[in-house]
């Protein structure tokens, strides 16, 4: 559990410049934060506009008179008076009346030895003593040691919002502020009030109350933030899973794409192949017979222009009974006919509707009262 010193710190502590607070301005929501910090962080905004709180984003509008026009939280800064005069309080302070009348000479000035809540200052045990005994009433002095902190934040007394000289002494039930006897004579005097201290203590433990049911619900909202930091763990180990999958699935459809890729390409060198072979055959065939009749023509020519007519009777026949065999054996009719090869693809508007690697489920998991 954090100590009352740190909570302390911790509340005189700006959430936006992270320094003690200056001027600390209370929001609706009852954050604070200091004005120059508020007029920072909203310089672009003009009275009127709807703003959010820096820290829970609740909205609300700037006052009319500007950002300086939003409640000045008192209890803040009762805080941070306190802070600084205990931040002084482990090293050794002058008393600040003997600091005064020295005139700078060389006499060793008294330590303060104690702390004036009305006056605001740090005295000596000497210089204490007429605060003790004031005509219009005792000031209040409490020693400068280590509570000092609490009792100063328990002791000092609230100036009034309107009357700056008056402190606040009644609780107006009507109008819910803390008002001055001026104040409850000149506007508040028809209505419901009490004396501070009185209302304090009936209004503790309905404070205590919403405390308790608000730390209760603290834990409540830990274990849920706890719950959803573990869920979304899960959530990215199963969808890490989940990817490597498909990944696995896409990869053995490639592979079926890949193979029945390679079959078709198969079967078409095989078409190429034989297609070739008979090309080949033909060629072959006609080749020969060319090269013998294109021989039998040459030889013939030479008979019948250069032989002697023994020669053309010696030779008649058997010239004769071979151009038969060459003419009987025709190759004209010996055609290649090349096949006409064709390839159809699958039709991708219907493959597009098809699922070829598979599907993702999801399962929202959502239960009454959960997002």
């Amino acid at each position: 559990m954090a100590t009352a010193a740190s909570v302390t710190t911790d509340l005189t502590t700006c959430p936006i410049c992270l320094d003690v607070f200056d001027n600390p301005k209370s929001l609706p929501c009852l954050h604070a934060f200091c004005l120059k910090c508020l007029q920072g962080y909203f310089k672009d905004k003009c009275p009127g506009d709807q703003i959010s709180c820096p820290l829970c984003r609740k909205d609300f509008g700037i006052p009319p008179d500007g950002l300086g026009g939003l409640q000045h939280h008192f209890f803040v800064q009762q805080l941070v008076d306190a802070r600084k005069v205990f931040s002084e309080e482990f090293r050794e302070v002058p008393c600040v009346v003997c600091l005064e009348e020295s005139d700078g000479s060389s006499e060793e000035i008294v330590a303060a030895t104690t702390f004036c809540v009305d006056c605001k200052q740090k005295l000596c045990e000497r210089c204490s003593r007429p605060h003790r005994r004031w005509a219009g009433g005792a000031h209040q002095l409490i020693p400068l040691g280590a509570e000092m902190e609490q009792e100063l934040i328990h002791l000092r007394a609230s100036a009034c919002d309107k009357h700056r000289d008056k402190q606040v002494e009644l609780y107006c039930h009507q109008c819910k502020e803390n008002i001055c006897l001026m104040c409850f004579a000149v506007k508040h005097r028809n209505h419901e009030s009490g004396e501070i201290p009185e209302v304090a203590e009936n209004l503790r433990p309905r404070i205590d109350d919403d405390d308790k049911q608000i730390v209760t619900t603290i834990g409540d909202l830990r274990h849920l933030l706890d719950q959803s930091k573990q869920g979304l763990c899960e959530f990215y180990s199963n969808a890490e899973s989940v990817e490597k999958e498909i990944y696995q699935a896409g990869d053995e459809t490639k592979q079926l794409v890949d193979k029945q890729t390679s079959e078709l390409v198969s079967e078409l060198q095989t078409v190429k192949s034989e297609s070739a072979k008979e090309a080949e055959a033909v060629q072959d065939r006609v080749q020969l017979a060319l090269v013998a009749m294109e021989s039998f023509h040459a030889y013939s020519r030479e008979l019948l222009d250069k032989g002697r007519p023994s020669d053309v009777t010696r030779c008649a026949c058997e010239l004769h009974d071979r151009a038969t065999e060459l003419l009987q054996n025709d190759v004209t009719t010996l055609h290649f006919r090349p096949r006409h090869v064709t390839f159809t693809p699958a039709d991708v508007t219907q493959l597009s509707g098809l699922n070829l690697v598979g599907k993702v489920t999801v399962n929202s998991g959502h239960e009454p009262g959960t997002i």
